[in-house]
């Protein structure tokens, strides 16, 4: 009786402490600046982040993007930690709950000569529970549960870094198809004048060095031509590697618009930094990694005092012999064990200092996340104010070098003008277009660096079991 009461005591103890849980630390949201230092883009039409990529005037790169997204090693991988870590989730909410094992058992046998043998059978189902009265099994549960969230967020991050990145190759390679067919017709005109030149030298009114030097800005010329072919293969090779699709079929889809820079829609930027932040997956996931350590805390603090166990079980048996047969039910409640840590020598306390430790590790990873998603968006809005407003002298610089050198082509095969300054009016006009290619693409660029930098339409309402549902195969 006495033992049946202090049974009953000690369940009752467990019951009552049940809802009290050590807990670590909170996370401290780091000041964010009330407005960008940056001025914020207006030209074009706003359009959603989610949207984007087909609001381009160039439908065959939303189509490279959704093809990488598909093949990226990297998202799929990152979709394999989702289910990792949803597994791992199940497994801590599991602790929590009473766990139920059944047994079956058969067997003959004769222990003394004078009694006959045996046989006997039985069923039964065994229970078992830990209390959690110090809340280690609810802390690791709740930062499993926080590492999901995170692992969704990676996952999002991973297809917003893979959508950006194909689509600066893309970028790239219209850029240097761009970049060659200007380095084309620059070599086309060298040879002309290489070839009047010529000409004119064996007619006695051109000096030999006068054409051996167009001679050798023919042979340059045609040194360029190869040079940027080659950079725009590379660039070809890239996009295979990044989208899978086959070399010969991606090819004839870029055939079309050769040399054509994508013009994208514009970004509304939120004026308020901290809503634009609320939009990128890295600083979500950072955030969940600082709660998840929060709660490794409280798993580590938890470890340090006693654990409740409540075992049961419930079966029936039969057994028969010369003497006859009886079957019935076996039932028992408990024992109710109690486990104390008496010594470890420091570990569990040394446990709970790494834990403090990860915290604090976590903690400044988030602030410097922070800083480093202002500082993106902030770099792009300045490339983007930038671009437009040197967009404006970079067209009249081309044009008017352009008007230069075909003045200057002019005055020289009329026999005005030299050799010397054509080749210099030349060099201007190249430079100048070259300079208003690169400053077109500087300006996609950062629009597509201002896309990455909001979060590519991301949100806390991303499902990741959506994400993980819908995992990329791997190349």
């Amino acid at each position: 009786m006495k033992r049946d009461l202090l049974a009953a005591l000690l369940f009752a103890l467990a019951l009552g402490l049940a809802g009290c849980a050590a807990t670590g630390g909170a996370p401290v949201e780091p000041v964010v600046a009330p407005s960008w230092q940056a001025p914020l883009p207006h030209d074009g039409d706003v359009a959603e982040l989610r949207r984007w990529w087909t609001q381009f005037d160039d439908p065959l790169l939303g189509r490279l993007v959704d093809a990488a997204d598909t093949a990226s090693p990297t998202i799929a991988s990152a979709a394999a930690r989702i289910e990792d870590a949803r597994a791992r989730g199940a497994a801590a909410g599991a602790a929590l709950l009473p766990s139920l094992g059944a047994t079956a058992n058969a067997g003959r046998a004769r222990q003394d000569v004078s009694i006959p043998a045996i046989t006997s059978a039985g069923i039964g189902l065994q229970a078992s529970w830990e209390i959690d009265v110090f809340g280690r099994n609810r802390a690791a549960r709740d930062a499993a549960e926080a590492r999901v969230e995170g692992a969704g967020a990676t996952w999002h991050d991973a297809r917003v870094i893979v959508a950006a990145e194909t689509a600066n190759q893309y970028l790239a390679l219209r850029a240097c198809e761009s970049l060659l067919e200007e380095a084309r017709l620059d070599a086309e005109s060298r040879a002309e004048t290489a070839r009047l030149t010529e000409l004119s030298m064996q007619s006695g009114f051109e000096s030999r060095a006068s054409a051996a030097l167009t001679r050798a800005s023919a042979a340059q010329g045609r040194v360029l031509v190869k040079q940027q072919g080659e950079q725009c293969d590379q660039t070809v090779k890239a996009l295979v590697a990044l989208t899978a699709i086959a070399e010969p079929d991606l090819r004839a889809q870029l055939a079309a618009t050769t040399g054509r820079l994508p013009q994208p829609a514009a970004i509304a930027v939120p004026s308020v930094p901290a809503a634009a932040l609320a939009q990128r997956p890295d600083v979500f996931a950072r955030a969940r990694d600082v709660v998840a350590a929060s709660a490794d805390i409280g798993a580590a603090e938890a470890d340090r005092w006693p654990r409740i166990t409540l075992a049961g079980s419930v079966g029936a048996a039969r057994f028969d012999s010369s003497f006859g047969s009886f079957s019935g039910t076996t039932w028992s409640i408990g024992p109710v064990g109690v486990s104390l840590p008496v010594f470890d020598a420091g570990a569990r306390r040394a446990n709970v200092v790494a834990a403090r430790a990860r915290y604090d590790e976590a903690t400044i990873a988030y602030a410097a996340s922070l800083r480093n998603a202002i500082r993106e968006v902030e770099n792009a809005l300045i490339a983007l104010q930038g671009t437009a407003d040197r967009n404006a002298d970079a067209r009249s610089a081309a044009e008017n070098f352009e008007l230069s050198y075909r003045a200057t082509e002019a005055r020289y095969r009329s026999g005005f003008g030299t050799l010397f300054e054509l080749e210099d009016a030349r060099r201007s006009a190249l430079a100048a277009q070259i300079t208003l290619i690169n400053l077109h693409r500087e300006r996609v660029a950062a629009w597509i660096a201002l896309y990455r930098a909001l979060g590519g339409a991301w949100s806390e309402l991303a499902d990741a079991q959506t994400a993980a549902s819908s995992r990329p195969a791997s190349p």
